[in-house]
């Protein structure tokens, strides 16, 4: 009986990792769609505010007994939170979605290689790399360029991305719970306010975009809380990581359902070779490593 409950509790943990990773990028997908009338940065303000609000709610945190540190940590966590959501999402307005978060990756690949030291992590980098140079041949002779800007873009949320992890790993260390989360959510938003305020208004002026703006936020923020945080009680840390190496091929077919982002020979090389290496260095992971914490869409590596 026992061993029947486990296998059906590691079954639901990858359905619910499985479901993160599909939630995210169709998230991305709806925000794309709002990008002509709010713009990239518009859309990622109202969707950071929105989750601010309602994790807010959730968590209650109680400020009166917070520490300096405790501030200062959180606030740098926000602001990297709000660097790498809307970074990506600038770079989701130029190039399409499945390279575009195949590039992302290139983020957590190199802090994990520079964490560990070991060669294999070096070496997976490289396949990641080797990846990422088709995509910039794809880029030259496909009928799709990738827009230069567009690359930077999403290069500097990869940095963002990295520096998120380490941060999220501090924030878990001295902020109890998720309020550590709930106060980095609320100064995000409000770092991203003077790029939200015109969307606001747009908003106001135009009811009926509300509805996408709070889908792109349960998307993308809500239900991969949720979900992470509950498969991590279920299934092992390389099993997390192997499954979420999965996101970027999500990620190909919501824009190529959804946005209608076609997918050449070369891409789809491209974006394995990624998901390879990010498969690979979810495997190398020691044993020993205690499991991620997650504080939004990634796990943090630990210290």
């Amino acid at each position: 009986m026992n061993a029947r409950i486990s296998g059906q509790q590691h079954a639901l943990g990858i359905a619910l990792v499985v479901g993160s990773c599909l939630s995210l990028p169709f998230g991305a997908a709806v925000a794309a769609q709002l990008f002509p009338a709010l713009g990239s940065w518009g859309v990622t303000s109202l969707r950071v505010s929105i989750a601010a609000l309602v994790v807010l709610v959730a968590v209650r945190p109680k400020l009166g007994r917070w520490t300096r540190r405790q501030w200062i940590v959180s606030a740098l966590f926000g602001l990297s939170l709000a660097g790498m959501n809307g970074f990506f999402y600038a770079a989701v307005a130029l190039i399409p979605l499945g390279p575009a978060v195949a590039i992302e990756f290139l983020g957590p690949l190199v802090l994990a290689a520079v964490l560990t030291r070991r060669m294999a992590d070096g070496a997976w980098v490289g396949v990641a790399v080797l990846g990422i140079a088709l995509l910039g041949v794809d880029g030259m002779v496909g009928a799709e360029p990738l827009d230069p800007l567009g690359v930077v873009f999403v290069l500097v949320a990869a940095a963002f991305w990295a520096l998120y992890i380490r941060l999220s790993a501090k924030v878990g260390e001295v902020t109890p719970g998720h309020e550590g989360l709930s106060v980095a959510l609320v100064i995000g938003a409000i770092a991203l306010l003077p790029v939200g305020v015109p969307a606001v208004g747009t908003v106001t002026r135009e009811p009926q975009l509300i509805v996408p703006a709070v889908v792109t936020a349960i998307l993308s923020s809500a239900i991969p809380y949720t979900f992470e945080l509950a498969a991590l009680r279920r299934i092992p840390q390389r099993v997390f990581g192997v499954l979420l190496a999965l996101e970027p091929a999500f990620a190909t077919l919501a824009g190529l359902l959804l946005l209608g982002q076609q997918v050449t020979v070369l891409r789809l090389a491209a974006i394995l070779l990624v998901i390879a290496a990010s498969v690979g260095a979810a495997l190398g992971a020691r044993r020993s490593d205690p499991p991620p914490t997650t504080t939004g869409t990634f796990p943090a590596i630990p210290d």
